[in-house]
């Protein structure tokens, strides 16, 4: 069956379409990532955002239910060079065609990738549209241009959980799956969830964390009357600025527990703190983006998936700003002077990785025994 995505700009591509048919819009976006696309389907980061692998053969390993961020898709739409029909892993219980049929969620394949990306590189990432049932390049065009913006609106109340919960799984292990949380739980910690991904919860678990993950818009003084020893705030989608509800709530919970942000998480701490947040031409999406760790010589290599960052002027006399993206030299962590609060733009829990980050979830534990300490 054919399909046609069409960019707010008036370009279009046409293909074949694979998974779900329909229509839906987006803005449209792109990850350099060779591997981990099941991760990349599940993470409610991606959520009103249609998603182009660069790398060109994706679904040879299949799908599998260990390798999953959330309980569904959230993301929008799909693009791929070559979307494989054939998947060989032993793991895989299905093909990815058939799992984006399951969750309703429409790809395109046989398109220009290259051309889509430099395309999305140069004018900057847009809304657009994608569709089987339409095949008018003119109306989709306008369809496009008529679609709401990414830019404003509150996309974490799409992603949130509807109540609390606790989290008691740690990360995989080899001949194991994932383990359970032992008895060496030592914290206990209370993550917001503006769009959490599992692999930080079972990061948490796996430094003796205990989790219990609340709605994005839990009152500050209900989490505090928990008594946590640290509170976590999670990735998500969009965004930071219309959120207030969690920035309100962060300038509350400051000086009073240590806190720790991923993501969106880091973009909400540094508002809450006086900073500013700006949207990027095309954003971070991949696995091999290039960190420096404060004024050293330090590097690591990081997972990124955002299309917002921190205005790095505006956070001056507010906090320290801890990593550095040296692509574009984009703050990627800040880290404030006085009280226990830091937080990186990127994925330290990043699953199939890298790991080059994982120790800032010790840093977070040491933080928060040093608080103890002090209390």
């Amino acid at each position: 069956m054919q399909a046609i995505l069409a960019l707010a700009d008036g370009r279009v591509f046409k293909g074949r379409s694979f998974g779900a048919t329909g229509e839906i819009s987006g803005e449209v976006v792109f990850n350099t990532s060779m591997t981990g696309y099941q991760e990349i389907l599940t993470d409610p980061s991606y959520c009103g955002e249609i998603v182009t692998m660069t790398y060109p053969l994706i679904g040879n390993t299949g799908i599998n239910p260990e390798d999953v961020e959330s309980h569904r898709p959230f993301l929008s739409g799909f693009i791929v060079k070559e979307a494989c029909v054939t998947p060989s892993n032993w793991r895989s219980e299905m093909s990815l065609d058939a799992y984006l049929k399951e969750n309703n969620i429409i790809g395109i394949q046989g398109i220009d990738t290259r051309a889509l990306v430099r395309h999305i590189r140069d004018k900057g990432a847009q809304t657009g549209v994608l569709s089987t049932a339409d095949l008018d390049p003119e109306s989709l065009v306008e369809k496009a241009r008529q679609a709401p913006s990414i830019v404003g609106r509150d996309l974490v109340q799409e992603v949130t959980c509807e109540k609390p919960y606790k989290w008691e799984e740690g990360v995989w292990e080899l001949g194991f799956g994932y383990k359970k949380a032992d008895s060496k739980i030592k914290y206990k910690v209370i993550a917001y969830d503006f769009g959490i991904k599992r692999n930080i919860l079972r990061n948490l678990v796996d430094h003796g964390c205990d989790v219990t993950v609340v709605p994005a818009t839990t009152p500050a003084t209900e989490v505090l009357a928990m008594q946590p020893d640290g509170v976590f705030l999670s990735n998500g989608p969009g965004d930071p600025e219309p959120i207030t509800y969690a920035q309100d709530n962060i300038r509350q919970l400051l000086g009073k527990v240590p806190l720790f942000g991923i993501c969106l998480g880091h973009q909400l701490l540094s508002i809450a703190l006086g900073g500013k947040t700006y949207k990027l031409k095309f954003g971070h999406r991949g696995g091999n983006q290039p960190v420096r760790r404060g004024d050293g010589h330090i590097v690591e290599i990081t997972s990124q998936n955002h299309g917002f960052a921190v205005d790095s002027e505006s956070v001056k006399g507010l906090a320290e700003i801890g990593h550095i993206n040296l692509n574009d030299f984009t703050v990627e962590g800040i880290c404030h002077k006085e009280l226990p609060a830091f937080s990186v733009q990127y994925h330290p829990e990043a699953s199939p990785g890298p790991h080059d980050a994982r120790y800032l979830f010790t840093r977070f534990t040491d933080m928060m025994d040093q608080f103890k300490k002090k209390a």
